[in-house]
């Protein structure tokens, strides 16, 4: 399996040298050259598989240049019983609330957010490859929120590997500033910039895109935009399918085809998603949830991708999902509009701001399945409110866009899934405004609001950054 550049303009690559690239050198995603199909029988021979090692078939199809004993025991360490309880991802039905709507468990793990099951892929996929070659990786990331804490966990502590995560100031949860901020190793380093979540991916995409200061500090990423990342979320999507379909008869699972709900902001999850469809995964719908920063809904409703402004990017009470510019519809966009078209459309993004795709717009709903819509700070509080009086479940404000989309979208005969994002317990505050008191958040939760943190404030500044990583970044040798 070989990868390639979304702009076209770089060479293919085996998968673990895309997991260590990041951007890939001309500035564009790195995408899979052909995608791998996923067929009935598959499934079925999937379906008594752990996830573990239906991480290990799914990842496999991709990670071709892992031998598969590696790629076992690499699955094995990321989702073992000291990371994830068993089942790692359950199936939560909330038929109190609507008959047929169901929650996917994505926050099991140590973080309690769904980028765990991805990012503990990598804490163990990315310090294997670079002992197996002889190198060492200082990961440059953004995070909203989820991502950092994910990246931090994964990564504390192992060799070859440091970690500079940039966040927004004041932007987070407590408890998502505590996951990051108390961890103490010493290759761990956490840097609050003056600006808001675009604004520190706009400085690692700056700094990512210089190639010679990238060789130079072996500077790699672990968002959203690593395709190591999107390879294993996919496999959630497909462990989720499987379950949706254990009840059914034998004969009738083919024809079974689920609608997904994905709460997204950097359009990264429901890439996956919409990766695993690509496959022949039998997934009806791709239904997209965004809160006030709803860019993407606007795309999917009017065909036109127009990013805005850090200045005009809101704080809400869904902070993971403040994002206004989507790293990784870049991706599907080239699928969408194919290789050469998109080279010459994509740089009408560049020069005035927008992209109009309206002559797609079908193509968005009727061949890919695509569906949005937005949800407000009250929708999320009804939202919390009702899934816990019907079902008795406590979810997230970004897990509750989700519902709230879900609701609106949903037809009958057709099972919903919907992606969750993060537990409440890392929303306390949001979560008592909609249930009129606080839940007792978990002895670990407490215990962890009252460490010490440990942050470095800069101002919204390349040279700052780069200044601060030539100080602290490993380097071979």
């Amino acid at each position: 399996m070989q990868f390639i550049s979304t702009r076209g303009q770089a060479p293919s690559v085996s998968f673990t040298e895309a997991l260590l690239m990041g951007l890939e050198p001309d500035g564009g995603l790195a995408v899979p050259a052909t995608i791998p199909t996923i067929t009935v029988d598959v499934l079925e021979d999937w379906r008594s598989l752990d996830y573990a090692a239906l991480a290990a078939a799914v990842i496999g199809l991709f990670a071709t240049d892992i031998p598969k004993a590696d790629l076992r025991a690499i699955v094995s360490a990321a989702y073992g019983a000291d990371r994830f309880p068993t089942p790692v991802v359950p199936l939560k039905p909330l038929d109190g609330v609507v008959p047929g709507l169901t929650l996917v468990g994505l926050s099991e793990g140590p973080t309690m957010a769904f980028k765990d099951l991805a990012m503990q892929f990598l804490g163990q996929a990315i310090p294997y490859v670079l002992a197996r070659d002889g190198k060492v990786l200082n990961i440059l990331g953004a995070t909203s929120g989820d991502t950092g804490s994910a990246a931090e966990h994964a990564f504390r502590g192992q060799e070859g590997v440091s970690v500079f995560m940039l966040s927004p100031v004041g932007r987070m949860s407590d408890v998502q500033r505590a996951q990051m901020y108390s961890l103490a190793d010493p290759n761990i380093h956490n840097i609050a910039v003056d600006g808001v979540f675009d604004d520190c991916q706009a400085l690692v995409k700056a700094l990512s895109n210089d190639a010679a200061f990238k060789a130079e500090h072996s500077l790699g990423a672990v968002n959203s935009i690593n395709i190591g990342r999107i390879v294993a979320q996919a496999v959630y999507y497909v462990w989720a399918w499987l379950r949706a379909s254990d009840g059914v008869a034998a004969e009738e699972r083919a024809p079974f085809h689920v609608d997904v709900v994905v709460p997204s902001g950097n359009f990264g999850n429901i890439y996956a998603g919409h990766l695993a469809k690509s496959m022949g995964l039998p997934i009806r719908r791709l239904i997209l949830a965004t809160n006030e920063n709803n860019v993407l809904d606007d795309l999917f409703t009017s065909g036109v991708y127009r990013p805005r402004s850090a200045a005009e990017t809101l704080a809400t009470s869904s902070p993971s999902m403040d994002i206004s510019r989507a790293s990784n519809l870049e991706r599907f966009v080239w699928q969408l509009l194919g290789p050469e078209e998109f080279v010459s459309r994509w740089a009408s993004l560049e020069e005035t701001g927008s992209l109009d795709l309206t002559d797609r717009l079908r193509d968005m709903h009727e061949e890919f399945g695509f569906v949005s819509g937005t949800s407000t700070h009250k929708d999320r509080l009804a939202s919390i409110a009702r899934v816990h009086a019907e079902a008795g479940a406590l979810i997230d404000p970004h897990t509750a866009d989700g519902i709230t989309v879900a609701l609106r979208h949903m037809e009958q005969g057709y099972p919903t899934l919907v992606m969750e994002t993060a537990l409440a317990a890392k929303f306390a505050e949001t979560v008592e405004e909609a249930l009129g008191e606080a839940p007792e958040p978990p002895m670990f939760v407490r215990e962890l609001l009252g460490k010490e943190q440990h942050v470095i404030e800069i101002p919204n500044s390349e040279d700052e950054l780069r200044a601060l990583i030539r100080r602290s970044a490993l380097h071979r040798g």
